[in-house]
């Protein structure tokens, strides 16, 4: 750790707006370490004093050690020394300090400063994942700590700040991106917020220069997704000296399973995502029937909490990455993807997942950037506020984002065609959807048309398919949840696809092809059951044909995927 130090006026003005004592710890975010588990850790790194006014995390960069207070008083501090400061935290002897980039590798998103001088121990980064993998129980504390910090933090929306407009595509994607990967952040809206012009002149950008990243003196004009994930430190480095022994392409529930038992065993692993670690399982607001869970828990803390499980075991991350090829004629399958780099790996899964189908009806392209949306976490229903919503779908993520949007919009209609709730829809979901006085259910409807200007929309008009009748329901928001199609476009050629575009693996290679002719052959005998034509490529979760399509299976082919990947691994080394 490099430390800085601020001046004594600026820990006058720290003190003058921290609170006298240190902060109380009403969620489990900030336990007190005994004495017994410092002495623990004095085995692991090294103890120092402290100066008035030390930088002991710099807001930004990466956290190199995991920070126990011995004794002294510390702060949070974000957005230090700028006008936009705020304490956020006062902690004393005991606890420990740090976020999650700590094991992620993402950036610090605050600052902590000495406030009262004192004694200081630091265990390096490397250490602790030791100490995590000797203790679980310690691990676990500090995993759940971490995980409610990053929580807090975006509920209070700390962090980077997103300006830009509701309406514009580009901030959409920017927010959508920082939400998806639970980045502390908060979104000022041009159409909406009285102060963001000012803000905006302040900072020297026009309106037409929007959406912005504002971020202590870092201004980001009209950035894209890749330059955001750098500023946070999304990205890992990708240099490579050669094959890596499982690369995972796709990280939601297959994927991610596939990445922790990979690199539990051994396996030299890497995971890539276009968009955000989670699949389509991080956009459900809450998952009630994986095993584990009686009280539910959102896609999004799923998936952050299997991405620090990989990465524990050693397995690193790169997103967003997009993969647009894969080659299969060299010795090893080779991923390249959009920027240009190519990976070469000795075995692959393939758990790129599917994407929600969009609606067939007229002007939907007109409206799509700005007022349909395909995801109910928390950035559209904090787009929703107080508006009237309409979800259309029959399954469970439609009866799902009903009953999040509730607690949000004006009003909310689910639209779906069958006939009764239930017919895809979890028993148990249906009815609370049904019980619930906030939802406006029309059964067997489509919608036909969508009205409005300037690209905002107004009104969904659906009909009943039994009578015929129309009804035009108001709607600022449209969500829609009717299926999905296997995100399969980069696997064209090099692997066998079904009539879908689903991956073919095991059993269903066995079908013929409409033309009469067979699929491409194994070398060594029949595939295995998640095995593609390709020897060594492995398809798991909801891009594969004929696959169930819960979160449940797709964790358990994600894990599958790794045994047969070793089975093959031990086939190639003993040809050698």
């Amino acid at each position: 750790m490099t430390p800085g130090t601020t001046t004594a006026d600026d820990v006058e003005r720290l003190l003058a707006s921290a609170p006298p004592d240190e902060t109380p710890d009403l969620t489990g975010a900030y336990p007190r370490l005994s004495e017994d588990r410092i002495r623990v850790l004095d085995g692991y790194g090294s103890r120092r004093r402290t100066r008035r006014g030390e930088v002991l995390v710099t807001e930004g960069r990466p956290e190199e050690s995991f920070l126990v207070v011995v004794s002294g008083r510390v702060a949070v501090v974000e957005s230090l020394g700028t006008p936009a400061e705020r304490v956020v935290r006062v902690h004393g002897a005991g606890r420990f300090l740090g976020e999650l980039g700590l094991l992620t590798g993402e950036v610090a998103f605050f600052s902590t400063v000495v406030l009262e001088p004192g004694e200081l121990l630091e265990v390096p980064a490397e250490r602790l994942r030791d100490v995590l993998s000797r203790d679980q129980a310690f691990g676990d504390e500090i995993l759940r700590a971490y995980l409610i910090r990053r929580t807090l933090a975006i509920g209070e929306g700390l962090g980077f700040r997103i300006i830009g407009s509701r309406y514009s595509p580009e901030t959409r994607r920017l927010r959508e991106f920082a939400a998806r990967n639970r980045l502390p952040h908060r979104f000022v809206d041009v159409e909406a917020d009285r102060e963001a012009e000012s803000l905006l002149r302040g900072l020297g950008v026009t309106v037409a220069e929007t959406p912005v990243v504002l971020w202590r003196d870092r201004v980001l004009r009209n950035p894209d997704v890749a330059e955001l994930a750098s500023l946070v430190g999304r990205r890992s480095d990708r240099s490579s000296s050669g094959p890596c022994d499982l690369l995972v392409v796709g990280a939601g529930p297959a994927g991610l399973a596939a990445a922790v038992y990979a690199a539990s065993e051994g396996l030299a692993t890497r995971i890539l995502d276009a968009v955000a670690v989670g699949g389509q399982a991080a956009r459900s607001s809450r998952i009630e029937n994986y095993l584990g869970f009686p009280a539910g828990i959102s896609g999004a803390e799923l998936a952050e909490r299997a991405e620090v499980q990989a990465r524990k075991f050693g397995a690193t991350a790169t997103v967003p990455a997009d993969a647009v090829t894969l080659d299969v004629s060299g010795s090893h399958p080779t991923v390249r993807l959009s920027e240009g780099d190519e990976i070469p790996t000795r075995t692959l899964v393939i758990a790129t997942g599917a994407r929600y189908r969009r609606l067939p009806v007229p002007r939907l392209d007109e409206f799509e950037q700005t007022s349909v949306y395909y995801a109910a976490t928390l950035v559209e229903a904090q787009l929703c506020v107080a508006d009237p919503v309409v979800v259309v779908g029959g399954g469970n993520s439609a009866g799902q984002a009903a009953l999040f949007l509730a607690d949000h919009a004006g009003s909310v209609r689910l639209v779906a065609r069958e006939h009764t709730l239930d017919e895809f829809m979890s028993r148990y979901l249906a009815d609370r959807v049904l019980r619930d006085p906030r939802i406006e259910v029309h059964l067997h409807s489509e919608v036909r048309d969508l009205e409005g200007e300037d690209g905002r929309l107004e009104t969904v008009v659906v009909e009943d398919t039994t009578t015929g009748s129309r009804a035009e329901l108001p709607a600022r928001e449209l969500m829609v949840f009717i299926g999905a199609s296997p995100c399969t476009d980069w696997l064209a050629g090099a692997v066998s696809l079904d009539d879908g575009g689903y991956v073919r693996t095991g059993p269903a290679l066995a079908a013929r092809d409409d033309d009469g002719e067979g699929d491409r052959g194994a070398p060594d005998g029949a595939p295995a059951t998640l095995e593609t034509d390709v020897p060594g490529v492995f398809a798991a979760g909801d891009v594969r044909s004929e696959s169930i399509k819960r979160v449940a299976s797709a964790v358990g082919e994600g894990a599958m995927a790794v045994r047969l990947a070793h089975e093959h691994l031990a086939r190639v080394t003993s040809r050698c």
